[in-house]
């Protein structure tokens, strides 16, 4: 895809689709927020665009998060999530199992920042929460149902990683963010040490169906089939009348 053509379109997509409302969009620094918040700046004007730092505790990548907000010179809050995962993780802990599963520990966040993001955009009023997540990710499921993968719309669900990064480069976003190892700030681990290969091996997989790791390929078939509910709509019994 060339990137420099479509920039065009999805920045008039952007426009018609949100209209006059408030973009609401987390930051987290990494590329992905980073370019989504910047086409909406460039599509709506930096003024219509909030920026949401939701560090859980101390976050070790801050400094990223500021830069781009000073960089856009968007408006922007610092909401910090700790007190709230913390009494979530209690009450599940006393209600259920001292002993938290990893699904729950690496989700919760997760959740609790989409909710954060639409408590933001309930304040401000007449605002839409955008939705940061990519191609690549979304085929393998890299994302939390209802949390990260949640939004009012979405600029980057068709655009491979290494497309997102063109496009923060054609956009002028500093390297160091275009670049920034993807992470979701909450596992301490990167995206791709939680997946166990690259985004370049996966978006190669994705454009040609050539894997040269069978092992590898095995993984993310399993993953993209064990996740499609993320991306599909919920399925709804529909009685045959209504058919």
């Amino acid at each position: 895809m060339d990137v420099k053509k479509i920039l065009p379109d999805l920045l008039n997509w952007i426009k018609e689709t949100v209209g006059d409302a408030t973009v609401v969009i987390g930051i987290s620094g990494g590329k992905d927020s980073s370019v989504a918040a910047a086409l909406c700046a460039k599509a709506l004007g930096k003024e219509k665009v909030i920026g949401v730092m939701m560090p859980d505790g101390y976050q070790h990548d801050q400094d990223a998060s500021r830069k781009l907000i000073a960089h856009l010179g968007i408006p922007s809050y610092d909401i910090n999530i700790q007190d709230i995962t913390e009494a979530s993780r209690e009450s599940i802990r006393k209600a259920i199992s001292p002993e938290l599963t990893p699904q729950l520990k690496s989700n919760l966040g997760a959740r609790i920042r989409m909710t954060t993001l639409y408590n933001v955009a309930a304040m401000v009023g007449n605002a839409r929460v955008c939705n940061t997540c990519n191609r690549s990710e979304d085929y393998v499921g890299y994302s939390t149902k209802f949390g990260d993968s949640a939004g009012d719309f979405s600029p980057l669900s068709h655009l491979l990683v290494k497309e997102v990064k063109e496009l923060g480069r054609l956009l002028g976003l500093p390297e160091d963010l275009v670049e920034k190892a993807p992470e979701d700030g909450l596992s301490g681990k990167t995206d791709e040490d939680n997946l166990g290969f690259s985004y370049a091996t996966l978006d190669h997989y994705i454009l040609t169906g050539e894997c040269p790791n069978p092992e590898t390929k095995a993984k993310i078939d399993r993953l993209h089939k064990a996740n499609l509910h993320k991306i599909l709509p919920m399925p709804a019994f529909m009685p045959k009348e209504e058919r």
